[in-house]
Protein backbone atom coordinates (compact mmCIF):
# COMPACT_ATOMS: atom_id res chain seq x y z
CA UNK A 1 0.00 0.00 0.00
CA UNK A 2 1.30 3.19 -1.33
CA UNK A 3 0.87 6.41 1.52
CA UNK A 4 1.46 9.64 1.06
CA UNK A 5 5.08 10.63 2.26
CA UNK A 6 3.69 13.48 5.12
CA UNK A 7 5.62 14.50 7.68
CA UNK A 8 2.87 12.61 9.87
CA UNK A 9 4.01 9.19 7.61
CA UNK A 10 7.70 10.15 7.88
CA UNK A 11 7.44 10.59 11.91
CA UNK A 12 5.26 7.60 12.03
CA UNK A 13 7.75 5.02 10.03
CA UNK A 14 10.62 6.47 12.46
CA UNK A 15 8.72 5.15 15.65
CA UNK A 16 7.47 2.19 13.99
CA UNK A 17 11.87 1.20 13.57
CA UNK A 18 12.92 2.67 17.39
CA UNK A 19 10.00 0.03 18.57
CA UNK A 20 10.72 -2.76 15.83
CA UNK A 21 14.29 -2.38 17.25
CA UNK A 22 13.42 -2.41 20.92
CA UNK A 23 10.91 -5.57 19.76
CA UNK A 24 13.96 -7.92 18.41
CA UNK A 25 16.07 -7.08 21.18
CA UNK A 26 13.35 -8.22 23.88
CA UNK A 27 12.92 -10.87 21.27
CA UNK A 28 15.89 -12.66 21.66
CA UNK A 29 15.31 -13.66 25.21
CA UNK A 30 11.72 -13.89 25.18
CA UNK A 31 10.24 -14.86 21.73
CA UNK A 32 6.62 -13.40 21.34
CA UNK A 33 4.27 -13.47 18.03
CA UNK A 34 1.72 -11.39 17.12
CA UNK A 35 -0.98 -13.07 15.46
CA UNK A 36 -3.75 -10.50 14.04
CA UNK A 37 -7.58 -12.07 13.46
CA UNK A 38 -9.57 -9.93 11.52
CA UNK A 39 -12.53 -10.36 9.20
CA UNK A 40 -16.00 -8.53 8.17
CA UNK A 41 -18.94 -8.31 10.16
CA UNK A 42 -20.19 -12.26 11.30
CA UNK A 43 -17.19 -13.76 9.79
CA UNK A 44 -16.66 -15.47 13.24
CA UNK A 45 -13.51 -13.78 14.85
CA UNK A 46 -14.78 -14.14 18.34
CA UNK A 47 -15.63 -17.73 18.05
CA UNK A 48 -12.36 -18.57 16.25
CA UNK A 49 -10.26 -16.91 18.91
CA UNK A 50 -12.05 -18.80 21.76
CA UNK A 51 -11.95 -21.94 19.65
CA UNK A 52 -8.76 -21.55 19.17
CA UNK A 53 -7.66 -20.47 23.30
CA UNK A 54 -9.51 -22.94 24.36
CA UNK A 55 -8.43 -26.11 22.59
CA UNK A 56 -4.81 -24.80 23.62
CA UNK A 57 -5.22 -24.23 27.15
CA UNK A 58 -7.49 -27.84 27.39
CA UNK A 59 -5.45 -30.03 25.27
CA UNK A 60 -8.02 -30.59 22.44
CA UNK A 61 -8.08 -33.04 19.75
CA UNK A 62 -5.50 -31.45 17.07
CA UNK A 63 -3.83 -34.09 14.88
CA UNK A 64 -2.57 -32.09 11.83
CA UNK A 65 -1.04 -29.34 14.57
CA UNK A 66 2.30 -30.81 14.95
CA UNK A 67 3.37 -29.68 18.44
CA UNK A 68 0.37 -30.82 19.78
CA UNK A 69 -0.03 -34.33 18.45
CA UNK A 70 3.47 -35.60 19.30
CA UNK A 71 2.90 -34.30 22.70
CA UNK A 72 6.10 -31.26 22.54
CA UNK A 73 3.54 -29.12 24.09
CA UNK A 74 3.68 -29.00 28.09
CA UNK A 75 0.73 -26.69 28.75
CA UNK A 76 -0.60 -23.62 28.01
CA UNK A 77 -2.18 -20.63 30.04
CA UNK A 78 -3.31 -17.02 29.70
CA UNK A 79 -0.85 -14.40 31.04
CA UNK A 80 -2.01 -11.18 31.86
CA UNK A 81 -3.00 -8.46 29.60
CA UNK A 82 0.43 -6.76 27.48
CA UNK A 83 -0.94 -3.69 26.48
CA UNK A 84 -2.57 -1.33 29.21
CA UNK A 85 -4.47 0.58 26.86
CA UNK A 86 -6.17 -2.41 24.64
CA UNK A 87 -9.31 -3.99 26.10
CA UNK A 88 -8.49 -7.74 27.17
CA UNK A 89 -10.49 -10.16 24.86
CA UNK A 90 -12.99 -11.48 27.40
CA UNK A 91 -12.23 -15.07 26.47
CA UNK A 92 -14.00 -16.37 29.52
CA UNK A 93 -17.30 -14.69 28.80
CA UNK A 94 -17.04 -16.28 25.53
CA UNK A 95 -16.33 -20.05 26.57
CA UNK A 96 -19.35 -19.55 28.95
CA UNK A 97 -21.68 -18.35 26.42
CA UNK A 98 -20.34 -20.95 23.62
CA UNK A 99 -20.36 -24.17 26.23
CA UNK A 100 -22.80 -23.32 29.23
CA UNK A 101 -25.42 -21.21 27.23
CA UNK A 102 -24.76 -23.12 23.88
CA UNK A 103 -25.02 -19.46 22.16
CA UNK A 104 -22.84 -17.56 20.03
CA UNK A 105 -20.93 -14.41 21.53
CA UNK A 106 -20.84 -11.55 20.73
CA UNK A 107 -19.65 -9.83 17.26
CA UNK A 108 -16.19 -7.80 17.51
CA UNK A 109 -16.95 -4.25 17.98
CA UNK A 110 -13.42 -3.11 18.97
CA UNK A 111 -10.05 -4.08 19.27
CA UNK A 112 -9.07 -6.69 21.50
CA UNK A 113 -5.86 -8.53 22.88
CA UNK A 114 -5.27 -11.87 24.61
CA UNK A 115 -1.58 -13.13 25.42
CA UNK A 116 -1.11 -16.80 25.91
CA UNK A 117 2.08 -18.43 27.51
CA UNK A 118 3.06 -22.33 25.18
CA UNK A 119 5.28 -24.00 26.80
CA UNK A 120 6.78 -26.67 24.57
CA UNK A 121 9.99 -28.90 23.63
CA UNK A 122 11.72 -28.63 20.85
CA UNK A 123 11.41 -31.01 18.23
CA UNK A 124 15.11 -31.59 18.10
CA UNK A 125 14.99 -33.19 21.25
CA UNK A 126 16.70 -30.39 23.91
CA UNK A 127 15.40 -31.38 27.60
CA UNK A 128 14.65 -27.95 28.44
CA UNK A 129 11.58 -26.96 27.98
CA UNK A 130 10.93 -23.65 25.77
CA UNK A 131 8.55 -20.76 25.96
CA UNK A 132 6.92 -18.94 23.00
CA UNK A 133 4.66 -15.49 23.76
CA UNK A 134 1.25 -15.39 21.36
CA UNK A 135 -0.01 -12.03 21.65
CA UNK A 136 -3.56 -12.53 19.82
CA UNK A 137 -4.34 -9.14 18.47
CA UNK A 138 -8.57 -8.99 17.30
CA UNK A 139 -9.80 -6.23 15.22
CA UNK A 140 -12.79 -5.53 13.14
CA UNK A 141 -11.91 -6.03 9.31
CA UNK A 142 -13.75 -2.95 8.61
CA UNK A 143 -10.81 -0.93 10.19
CA UNK A 144 -8.09 -2.42 7.33
CA UNK A 145 -10.24 -1.41 5.03
CA UNK A 146 -9.92 2.25 6.43
CA UNK A 147 -6.07 2.23 5.82
CA UNK A 148 -6.31 3.16 1.83
CA UNK A 149 -8.59 6.28 3.24
CA UNK A 150 -4.29 7.44 4.25
CA UNK A 151 -3.39 7.69 0.30
CA UNK A 152 -6.85 9.51 -0.56
CA UNK A 153 -7.96 12.96 -0.64
CA UNK A 154 -11.37 13.77 0.27
CA UNK A 155 -12.49 14.26 -3.34
CA UNK A 156 -11.14 11.38 -4.29
CA UNK A 157 -12.84 9.47 -1.68
CA UNK A 158 -16.41 11.33 -2.78
CA UNK A 159 -15.84 10.02 -6.15
CA UNK A 160 -15.13 6.79 -6.02
CA UNK A 161 -17.78 6.03 -2.93
CA UNK A 162 -20.06 7.95 -4.99
CA UNK A 163 -19.12 6.10 -8.25
CA UNK A 164 -20.14 3.00 -6.37
CA UNK A 165 -23.05 3.53 -4.58
CA UNK A 166 -24.91 4.28 -8.16
CA UNK A 167 -24.32 1.04 -9.32
CA UNK A 168 -26.13 -2.46 -9.07
CA UNK A 169 -27.99 -2.79 -5.67
CA UNK A 170 -26.41 -0.09 -3.85
CA UNK A 171 -28.58 2.42 -6.06
CA UNK A 172 -31.87 1.30 -4.51
CA UNK A 173 -30.65 1.33 -0.74
CA UNK A 174 -28.40 4.78 -1.15
CA UNK A 175 -31.80 6.81 -2.83
CA UNK A 176 -32.57 8.68 0.79
CA UNK A 177 -29.24 9.76 1.07
CA UNK A 178 -28.56 10.45 -2.90
CA UNK A 179 -32.20 12.49 -2.30
CA UNK A 180 -30.55 14.36 0.55
CA UNK A 181 -27.33 14.77 -1.70
CA UNK A 182 -28.81 16.21 -4.56
CA UNK A 183 -30.20 19.60 -2.10
CA UNK A 184 -26.88 19.91 -1.05
CA UNK A 185 -24.51 22.89 -3.26
CA UNK A 186 -20.86 21.66 -1.98
CA UNK A 187 -19.34 25.42 -2.23
CA UNK A 188 -22.49 27.16 0.24
CA UNK A 189 -21.89 28.13 3.49
CA UNK A 190 -20.74 25.52 5.60
CA UNK A 191 -23.97 24.06 7.75
CA UNK A 192 -24.05 21.62 11.05
CA UNK A 193 -27.73 20.44 10.29
CA UNK A 194 -26.62 19.23 6.55
CA UNK A 195 -23.83 17.22 7.84
CA UNK A 196 -25.26 15.59 10.37
CA UNK A 197 -28.40 14.73 8.16
CA UNK A 198 -26.06 13.60 5.54
CA UNK A 199 -23.64 11.69 7.56
CA UNK A 200 -26.85 9.91 9.14
CA UNK A 201 -28.39 9.07 5.79
CA UNK A 202 -24.67 7.84 4.55
CA UNK A 203 -24.60 5.74 7.74
CA UNK A 204 -28.13 4.28 6.93
CA UNK A 205 -27.13 3.61 3.20
CA UNK A 206 -23.65 1.99 4.78
CA UNK A 207 -26.07 -0.20 6.92
CA UNK A 208 -28.43 -1.39 4.24
CA UNK A 209 -25.71 -2.40 2.04
CA UNK A 210 -24.30 -5.03 5.08
CA UNK A 211 -27.92 -6.43 5.43
CA UNK A 212 -27.28 -10.04 4.80
CA UNK A 213 -29.75 -10.20 1.95
CA UNK A 214 -27.07 -8.18 -0.04
CA UNK A 215 -23.94 -8.96 2.25
CA UNK A 216 -21.85 -6.06 0.60
CA UNK A 217 -17.86 -6.06 1.99
CA UNK A 218 -16.39 -3.09 0.69
CA UNK A 219 -18.07 -0.22 2.93
CA UNK A 220 -15.44 2.12 4.18
CA UNK A 221 -15.46 4.60 6.51
CA UNK A 222 -15.22 1.32 9.17
CA UNK A 223 -16.22 3.31 12.31
CA UNK A 224 -19.28 4.55 10.91
CA UNK A 225 -20.73 0.83 11.33
CA UNK A 226 -18.51 0.44 14.91
CA UNK A 227 -18.66 4.24 16.38
CA UNK A 228 -17.93 3.53 19.59
CA UNK A 229 -17.00 6.62 22.03
CA UNK A 230 -16.59 8.47 18.61
CA UNK A 231 -20.73 8.48 17.69
CA UNK A 232 -22.07 11.80 17.45
CA UNK A 233 -18.32 13.50 17.39
CA UNK A 234 -17.37 15.73 14.35
CA UNK A 235 -14.95 12.79 13.07
CA UNK A 236 -17.68 10.70 12.18
CA UNK A 237 -20.31 13.32 10.89
CA UNK A 238 -19.39 13.92 7.44
CA UNK A 239 -20.28 12.05 3.80
CA UNK A 240 -19.29 12.59 0.56
CA UNK A 241 -20.18 15.02 -1.76
CA UNK A 242 -20.35 16.01 -5.21
CA UNK A 243 -17.41 18.39 -5.90
CA UNK A 244 -15.65 19.63 -8.87
CA UNK A 245 -12.55 18.20 -10.33
CA UNK A 246 -9.42 19.42 -9.84
CA UNK A 247 -10.32 22.41 -7.84
CA UNK A 248 -9.86 23.69 -4.32
CA UNK A 249 -12.72 23.94 -1.04
CA UNK A 250 -13.78 27.69 -0.82
CA UNK A 251 -12.95 28.89 2.61
CA UNK A 252 -15.82 28.27 5.26
CA UNK A 253 -17.92 26.35 2.64
CA UNK A 254 -19.90 22.64 3.40
CA UNK A 255 -17.11 21.13 1.27
CA UNK A 256 -14.24 22.30 3.38
CA UNK A 257 -16.23 21.55 6.60
CA UNK A 258 -16.16 18.26 5.28
CA UNK A 259 -12.79 17.59 4.31
CA UNK A 260 -11.42 18.93 7.05
CA UNK A 261 -14.05 16.48 9.13
CA UNK A 262 -12.66 13.57 7.24
CA UNK A 263 -8.73 14.81 7.50
CA UNK A 264 -9.71 14.90 10.84
CA UNK A 265 -10.76 10.78 11.04
CA UNK A 266 -7.95 9.83 9.27
CA UNK A 267 -6.05 11.73 11.96
CA UNK A 268 -7.74 10.58 14.92
CA UNK A 269 -9.10 6.97 14.26
CA UNK A 270 -6.90 5.67 10.94
CA UNK A 271 -3.34 6.58 11.95
CA UNK A 272 -2.94 5.51 15.51
CA UNK A 273 -4.51 2.25 14.37
CA UNK A 274 -2.19 1.70 11.83
CA UNK A 275 0.91 2.74 13.64
CA UNK A 276 -0.10 1.25 17.15
CA UNK A 277 -1.77 -1.60 16.60
CA UNK A 278 -1.37 -2.82 12.55
CA UNK A 279 1.67 -2.24 12.16
CA UNK A 280 3.33 -4.40 14.78
CA UNK A 281 1.68 -7.82 13.44
CA UNK A 282 4.19 -11.00 12.36
CA UNK A 283 1.34 -13.26 11.32
CA UNK A 284 -2.16 -12.54 9.58
CA UNK A 285 -5.68 -14.66 9.37
CA UNK A 286 -8.33 -13.23 7.37
CA UNK A 287 -11.70 -14.91 8.19
CA UNK A 288 -13.90 -14.81 5.50
CA UNK A 289 -17.62 -15.40 5.41
CA UNK A 290 -17.70 -16.40 1.12
CA UNK A 291 -20.90 -18.81 1.65
CA UNK A 292 -23.29 -15.60 2.39
CA UNK A 293 -21.75 -13.78 -0.30
CA UNK A 294 -22.05 -16.30 -2.20
CA UNK A 295 -26.21 -17.00 -1.16
CA UNK A 296 -26.61 -13.00 -1.55
CA UNK A 297 -26.00 -13.72 -5.21
CA UNK A 298 -23.29 -11.79 -7.72
CA UNK A 299 -22.82 -8.27 -6.97
CA UNK A 300 -22.10 -9.85 -3.44
CA UNK A 301 -19.24 -11.90 -4.84
CA UNK A 302 -18.04 -9.47 -7.17
CA UNK A 303 -17.69 -6.89 -3.63
CA UNK A 304 -16.38 -9.43 -1.38
CA UNK A 305 -13.41 -9.80 -4.15
CA UNK A 306 -12.72 -6.19 -4.12
CA UNK A 307 -12.34 -5.58 -0.55
CA UNK A 308 -10.31 -9.31 -0.06
CA UNK A 309 -7.98 -6.94 -2.58
CA UNK A 310 -7.92 -4.04 -0.66
CA UNK A 311 -7.02 -6.12 2.32
CA UNK A 312 -4.53 -7.98 1.57
CA UNK A 313 -2.77 -4.38 -0.11
CA UNK A 314 -2.94 -3.11 3.09
CA UNK A 315 -0.50 -5.53 4.39
CA UNK A 316 3.10 -4.51 4.44
CA UNK A 317 4.12 -8.68 3.69
CA UNK A 318 7.40 -10.43 3.05
CA UNK A 319 10.07 -12.95 4.19
CA UNK A 320 10.97 -12.26 8.28
CA UNK A 321 14.99 -11.52 8.19
CA UNK A 322 17.00 -9.96 10.39
CA UNK A 323 17.17 -6.66 8.87
CA UNK A 324 13.23 -6.41 8.79
CA UNK A 325 12.93 -7.48 12.17
CA UNK A 326 15.43 -4.39 13.44
CA UNK A 327 13.75 -2.43 11.38
CA UNK A 328 10.49 -2.67 10.68
CA UNK A 329 8.39 -6.36 11.28
CA UNK A 330 6.53 -7.94 8.12
CA UNK A 331 3.89 -10.19 7.89
CA UNK A 332 5.73 -13.06 6.64
CA UNK A 333 2.35 -15.72 6.95
CA UNK A 334 -1.21 -14.70 5.68
CA UNK A 335 -4.26 -17.08 5.95
CA UNK A 336 -7.47 -16.49 4.37
CA UNK A 337 -10.22 -18.96 6.01
CA UNK A 338 -13.33 -19.35 4.34
CA UNK A 339 -15.85 -20.30 7.71
CA UNK A 340 -18.59 -22.16 8.84
CA UNK A 341 -17.75 -24.90 6.72
CA UNK A 342 -20.00 -26.85 9.19
CA UNK A 343 -23.04 -25.32 6.82
CA UNK A 344 -21.50 -27.86 4.62
CA UNK A 345 -21.41 -31.64 3.78
CA UNK A 346 -17.63 -32.31 3.89
CA UNK A 347 -17.97 -33.24 0.41
CA UNK A 348 -17.90 -29.23 -0.77
CA UNK A 349 -15.34 -28.22 2.00
CA UNK A 350 -12.39 -28.84 -1.39
CA UNK A 351 -14.76 -26.56 -3.41
CA UNK A 352 -15.39 -24.09 -0.94
CA UNK A 353 -11.63 -23.48 -0.60
CA UNK A 354 -11.01 -23.25 -4.43
CA UNK A 355 -13.81 -20.82 -4.68
CA UNK A 356 -12.02 -18.51 -1.69
CA UNK A 357 -8.75 -19.10 -3.45
CA UNK A 358 -10.18 -17.88 -7.04
CA UNK A 359 -11.90 -14.58 -5.19
CA UNK A 360 -8.37 -13.85 -3.60
CA UNK A 361 -6.33 -14.45 -6.44
CA UNK A 362 -5.49 -11.51 -7.21
CA UNK A 363 -4.90 -10.37 -4.20
CA UNK A 364 -2.70 -13.70 -2.84
CA UNK A 365 -0.29 -13.14 -6.19
CA UNK A 366 0.90 -10.44 -5.27
CA UNK A 367 1.50 -11.42 -1.16
CA UNK A 368 3.61 -14.13 -2.84
CA UNK A 369 5.53 -11.86 -4.80
CA UNK A 370 6.91 -10.26 -1.90
CA UNK A 371 7.69 -13.55 -0.15
CA UNK A 372 5.44 -14.37 2.18
CA UNK A 373 3.43 -17.83 2.48
CA UNK A 374 -0.41 -17.36 2.04
CA UNK A 375 -2.69 -20.56 2.35
CA UNK A 376 -6.41 -20.76 1.79
CA UNK A 377 -8.47 -23.39 3.74
CA UNK A 378 -12.19 -24.06 5.19
CA UNK A 379 -12.64 -24.22 8.50
CA UNK A 380 -15.56 -24.47 11.40
CA UNK A 381 -13.43 -23.07 14.33
CA UNK A 382 -16.38 -24.30 16.21
CA UNK A 383 -18.63 -27.17 15.05
CA UNK A 384 -22.17 -26.56 15.29
CA UNK A 385 -23.39 -29.40 13.30
CA UNK A 386 -22.66 -32.98 11.66
CA UNK A 387 -22.88 -35.10 8.98
CA UNK A 388 -25.93 -37.59 7.78
CA UNK A 389 -27.41 -38.99 4.67
CA UNK A 390 -31.14 -38.65 4.01
CA UNK A 391 -33.06 -40.57 1.55
CA UNK A 392 -35.78 -38.89 -0.52
CA UNK A 393 -37.51 -41.25 -2.61
CA UNK A 394 -34.67 -43.04 -4.28
CA UNK A 395 -31.99 -39.94 -4.22
CA UNK A 396 -29.48 -40.53 -1.11
CA UNK A 397 -28.62 -36.86 -0.22
CA UNK A 398 -25.53 -35.64 1.96
CA UNK A 399 -27.05 -33.80 4.45
CA UNK A 400 -25.96 -32.22 7.80
CA UNK A 401 -27.78 -31.98 11.38
CA UNK A 402 -27.76 -29.52 13.89
CA UNK A 403 -30.26 -27.64 16.18
CA UNK A 404 -31.23 -24.35 14.22
CA UNK A 405 -31.07 -21.21 16.57
CA UNK A 406 -34.90 -20.19 17.87
CA UNK A 407 -36.77 -18.14 14.83
CA UNK A 408 -35.42 -19.67 11.83
CA UNK A 409 -37.66 -21.20 9.19
CA UNK A 410 -37.79 -23.62 6.07
CA UNK A 411 -40.21 -24.24 4.29
CA UNK A 412 -42.55 -22.85 6.40
CA UNK A 413 -41.41 -24.58 9.74
CA UNK A 414 -40.52 -22.18 12.65
CA UNK A 415 -37.67 -23.76 14.47
CA UNK A 416 -37.80 -23.34 18.77
CA UNK A 417 -34.10 -23.38 19.49
CA UNK A 418 -34.45 -26.60 20.81
CA UNK A 419 -35.50 -29.71 17.98
CA UNK A 420 -32.80 -30.78 15.85
CA UNK A 421 -33.35 -31.10 12.27
CA UNK A 422 -31.74 -32.50 9.17
CA UNK A 423 -30.68 -30.17 5.76
CA UNK A 424 -29.43 -30.93 2.71
CA UNK A 425 -27.53 -27.42 2.18
CA UNK A 426 -27.13 -27.53 -1.60
CA UNK A 427 -23.76 -28.83 -3.68
CA UNK A 428 -21.04 -26.03 -4.67
CA UNK A 429 -19.73 -26.45 -8.17
CA UNK A 430 -16.86 -28.53 -8.29
CA UNK A 431 -15.13 -26.03 -10.64
CA UNK A 432 -15.26 -22.40 -9.36
CA UNK A 433 -15.34 -21.12 -12.81
CA UNK A 434 -19.03 -22.37 -13.03
CA UNK A 435 -19.59 -19.19 -10.25
CA UNK A 436 -17.51 -16.67 -12.67
CA UNK A 437 -18.43 -15.58 -16.28
CA UNK A 438 -15.74 -15.89 -18.97
CA UNK A 439 -14.71 -12.54 -17.98
CA UNK A 440 -14.43 -13.30 -14.74
CA UNK A 441 -16.94 -12.11 -13.74
CA UNK A 442 -19.38 -13.67 -10.74
CA UNK A 443 -22.39 -15.67 -12.26
CA UNK A 444 -26.03 -15.02 -12.12
CA UNK A 445 -27.42 -15.30 -8.22
CA UNK A 446 -28.62 -19.30 -7.74
CA UNK A 447 -25.62 -20.80 -9.07
CA UNK A 448 -24.43 -22.28 -5.98
CA UNK A 449 -28.40 -22.90 -5.78
CA UNK A 450 -27.07 -23.14 -1.35
CA UNK A 451 -29.95 -22.80 1.68
CA UNK A 452 -28.35 -21.86 4.95
CA UNK A 453 -29.63 -21.91 8.57
CA UNK A 454 -28.18 -20.88 11.62
CA UNK A 455 -27.33 -23.39 14.47
CA UNK A 456 -26.65 -23.09 17.69
CA UNK A 457 -23.41 -23.76 19.01
CA UNK A 458 -23.45 -27.76 20.46
CA UNK A 459 -23.68 -29.55 23.26
CA UNK A 460 -20.86 -30.55 24.88
CA UNK A 461 -20.56 -33.97 27.16
CA UNK A 462 -17.21 -33.88 29.46
CA UNK A 463 -15.81 -37.16 30.59
CA UNK A 464 -14.90 -37.67 34.36
CA UNK A 465 -13.43 -34.93 35.67
CA UNK A 466 -12.54 -33.50 32.40
CA UNK A 467 -12.89 -30.18 30.66
CA UNK A 468 -14.87 -30.89 27.37
CA UNK A 469 -13.03 -29.13 24.19
CA UNK A 470 -14.76 -27.31 21.52
CA UNK A 471 -15.05 -29.48 18.01
CA UNK A 472 -13.97 -27.91 14.54
CA UNK A 473 -13.05 -28.84 11.36
CA UNK A 474 -9.74 -28.07 10.31
CA UNK A 475 -8.48 -25.36 13.02
CA UNK A 476 -5.90 -27.80 13.55
CA UNK A 477 -4.52 -27.11 10.27
CA UNK A 478 -4.71 -23.45 10.66
CA UNK A 479 -2.53 -23.68 13.86
CA UNK A 480 -0.01 -25.87 12.29
CA UNK A 481 0.78 -22.86 9.47
CA UNK A 482 0.04 -19.87 11.56
CA UNK A 483 1.85 -21.17 14.91
CA UNK A 484 3.73 -24.88 13.53
CA UNK A 485 7.33 -23.58 12.57
CA UNK A 486 7.31 -21.37 15.67
CA UNK A 487 7.28 -24.53 17.98
CA UNK A 488 9.83 -26.58 16.59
Amino acid sequence: MAFLPSLSWLSDEARLAARALGAFGAGLLHPTLRLGVTGLSRAGKTVFITALVHNLVHGGRLPVFEAMAQGRIARARLEPQPDDDVPRFDYEEHVKALIAERRWPDSTRRISELRLAIEYQSARGAARERMLTLDIVDYPGEWLLDLPLLAKSYAEWSAETLRRSRQGARAALAAPWHAHLATLDATAAEDEQAALEAARLFTAYLEACRDERFAMSLLPPGRFLMPGDLAGSPALTFAPLDVPEGQTAPPGSLWAMMERRYESYKAIVVRPFFRDHFARLDRQIVLVDALSALNAGAEAVRDLESAMVQILACFRTGRASLLSALVRPRIDRILFAATKADHLHHTSHDRLERILARMTGRAIERAKFSGALIDVIALAAVRATREATVEVGRERLPSIVGTPLPGETIDGEIFDGETETAVFPGDLPDDPAALFDEAGEPAARGAANLRFLRFRPPALAAGKGASPTLPHIRLDRALQFLLGDRLR
